[in-house]
């Protein structure tokens, strides 16, 4: 005889709502050490989620301001032009480099009695320091806030586990004071300590991925400008070739 086959398929919604409501009365279950370590962790999650959000809008930014700075300079655009650019559009850290090059360009210049359209002979190791040291600079900015999410990633797994091992602490002590050893009696303890490690990972997670993430950008960006550079130099020395 072949019986037929019944099939009961979880009710998913019910399930992920019962164990937010377990996980919540854990968290209130758990000693005044523990809340303190979660409320710890909830604070570097918070912080940790504003730098991702800002470093987002900013690297956004970054790249539509660079992609239009560097094809008018591709095409050709007159160089107090570009600066005028630079000076009054939107920042960016190409920009801000080439504005560290003009600016040491028309010192030079200006010290000479001549001007940038003119030409002449000067120092280029003068205009490469000069943007050398500005990429230096915007790339320190474009790092500022970043060793907050490293330090997010290595330290809240330990914060949690501190928790957590406080927390089987405490429900270890509960059963020498009772007496009684029973897996009821333990699971509710280890479970509320358990959160901490949980919340250690779930602050952790986000920021070592956003930390590669912005690393591996802000790296991209430094390299771009620095290509810039290059041509700018290769620019003024070809104008120098000229006379």
């Amino acid at each position: 005889m072949i019986f037929p086959l019944e099939v009961t398929l979880p009710v998913l919604p019910a399930a992920a709502g019962l164990l937010d409501t377990q996980v919540l009365n854990h968290v209130l279950l758990a000693g005044p050490i523990v809340k303190l370590v979660l409320l710890i962790l909830i604070g570097f999650s918070v912080v940790s989620w504003a730098i991702i959000f800002m470093k987002i809008k900013l690297f956004r930014g970054i790249d539509g301001i660079q992609s239009d700075f560097a094809r008018a300079f591709a095409d050709g655009k007159a160089l107090p032009a570009l600066y005028e650019q630079a000076e009054k559009g939107k920042k960016a850290p190409m920009t801000q480099v080439f504005r560290a090059g003009y600016i040491e360009l028309t010192r030079i210049h200006r010290e000479r009695g001549e001007t940038p359209s003119t030409g002449g002979r000067f120092p280029v190791e003068n205009v490469m320091r000069a943007m050398h040291k500005t990429t230096h600079e915007q790339v320190s900015e474009m790092e500022h806030m970043l060793p907050f999410l490293a330090t997010t990633g290595s330290a809240t797994p330990f914060i949690g586990l501190f928790g957590t091992v406080w927390g089987i602490m405490n429900a270890f002590s509960g059963i020498a004071t009772t007496g009684n050893a029973t897996l009821a009696t333990v699971a509710p303890g280890i479970a509320e300590a358990l959160v901490a490690t949980a919340a250690g990972l779930v602050a952790a997670i986000p920021a070592v991925i956003a930390y590669n993430y912005f690393l591996n950008r802000i790296r991209t960006i430094h390299t771009r400008i620095d290509g810039f550079t290059v041509e700018f130099i290769n620019f003024l020395d070809r104008k120098i070739e000229k006379g």
